[in-house]
């Protein structure tokens, strides 16, 4: 039976046709690949430099770590380079402040969160142990700002990739050692690719949060209706339909309790100049990163191509 008349005639046309629902703020977003950007003529003579430091295999205390240096050379070559500045406090296990007052929220990952004077915020499971380890990587430390998008937020923070005097690439850092999952914005997609394949190796190793029943990805088909907050949901998409010119991915034939995804036009535009037709998902196994909401069971809403990994066609 065609789409068309299930839609018209069965119990999915309720999901579809329902009234739009109201975007939340653009605070988490994630992606599938970065636009190619201007790099300053200097990006080329750090990332030499970096990668020949990083050649060598060790940290500026000479200590052995792992070989990743052609790996941040080529994320520092990707972005457009600016000032190097000492760091001289750590926020939280994402937020940092330099040596001129400023402070840079770390682009395009998410570490656990302390409450930060938020009442009745509670710390979220080895929030402590992220700004540890962001303390280790650059506390006392030089550390050069790379931008791949949008430089700052509402908050007047810096929003910027780092790299230490070695070429250490920080974001890339964290994300290997478990201590972030990847959390990207529309505005701000540079690297998504690579943090997501790192992403992936430290959770299919157990390390850090990924050891943690907290971080875990969700089966779509058990997401509770009520649950709140960044998550990562896995499942195959049961059904696509453009309505009023939105888009949905459902999970479920049940309307009323079934895991979706919604992508408004303005999303949608930013899917199909990646080459993607959002309604191509129906039928493949996806995982999906984006804070849940309750709307006729939970909902998140995709505003770019990074949100949505295609794990099996």
């Amino acid at each position: 039976m065609a789409l068309r008349h299930r839609l018209a005639n069965g119990p999915l046309v309720n999901r579809f046709n329902r009234a739009q629902p109201r975007t939340r703020p653009n605070t988490a977003i994630m992606g599938y690949r970065s636009r190619p950007l201007f790099v300053r003529p200097a990006a080329a003579v750090l990332g030499a430099i970096f990668g020949a430091c990083l050649s060598t295999g060790l940290s500026a205390a000479g200590a052995q770590r792992p070989d990743t240096g052609s790996r941040d050379a080529a994320a520092l070559a990707a972005l457009e380079i600016a000032e190097t500045e000492a760091v001289v406090e750590i926020v939280d296990g994402d937020t940092l402040v330099l040596a001129d007052g400023r402070q840079v929220r770390l682009v395009g990952l998410q570490a656990p969160k302390l409450p930060l004077g938020r009442p009745g915020f509670k710390a979220w499971p080895l929030a402590e142990d992220a700004k540890a380890v962001l303390g280790e990587l650059t506390l006392g430390r030089a550390v050069t700002l790379g931008y791949g998008g949008r430089r700052g937020d509402r908050h007047g923070r810096a929003l910027a990739h780092l790299f230490d005097e070695t070429g250490r690439w920080i974001q890339g850092a964290l994300i290997d050692r478990g201590m972030a999952r990847v959390y990207s914005f529309s505005d701000n997609r540079a690297l998504v690719p690579e943090m997501l394949a790192r992403e992936a190796a430290a959770r299919a190793a157990g390390r850090g949060i990924w050891a943690l029943q907290a971080y875990a990805v969700r089966d779509a088909a058990a997401v509770p209706a009520r649950l709140s907050g960044f998550e990562l949901v896995e499942g195959r998409v049961a059904e696509t339909a453009t309505v009023r010119k939105r888009t949905y991915l459902n999970f479920g034939a049940d309307w009323r309790s079934d895991f979706t995804v919604s992508l408004a036009p303005k999303a949608r535009k930013l899917f199909e100049a990646e080459g993607i037709d959002p309604l191509s998902y129906r039928g493949k196994l996806v995982r999906v990163r984006g804070w849940l909401k309750s709307y006729n069971g939970p909902l998140i809403e995709a505003t770019h191509p990074e949100q949505i990994e295609v794990i099996e066609e």
